[in-house]
């Protein structure tokens, strides 16, 4: 099993994503093969992977500072907001429906299985998985 660092934080917007680009650059630079890992992230800000999907802007920056290749697996579910209460649904970088939160809470169990695949892919080619937190574990 690959060694794996959870970074939590108390809400969003409160840092995760930019001390997780931080720490694998300084895991980078010691040479470790380090891989960053967010389950599932809400962004309307996407890049492109090397595979041609979708991963939310912040692994994207995370695996830069890595200097690994953008992957599908580093964000496995991401949710692109299209209203209030409504978002686009993306899994291991393809689209796979929209859904409402209420459809989408129905939604994961299923997704867990895709989150799952999607760590242990991503610890199969790496030292050590830095894998972040969504909001608050609270």
């Amino acid at each position: 099993m690959t060694a794996t660092l959870m970074l939590q934080g108390t809400g969003s917007d409160v840092g995760k994503s930019l001390l997780v680009a931080g720490l694998a650059r300084a895991y980078s630079n010691r040479g470790i093969k380090v891989r960053p890992f967010k389950p599932q992230n809400m962004s309307n800000n996407a890049a492109v992977t090397i595979e041609g999907g979708e991963i939310g802007r912040a692994q994207a920056l995370q695996a830069r500072a890595a200097r690994t290749p953008l992957l599908n697996d580093m964000n496995p579910v991401l949710l692109k907001p299209q209203s209030d209460i409504g978002a686009q649904v993306i899994v291991q970088g393809k689209m796979c429906g929209t859904a409402v939160a209420r459809d989408y809470q129905k939604m994961k169990p299923e997704l867990l299985s895709k989150v799952l695949e999607s760590f242990h892919r991503i610890g199969e080619d790496a030292d050590l998985v830095l894998f972040e937190g969504a909001g608050s574990p609270a």
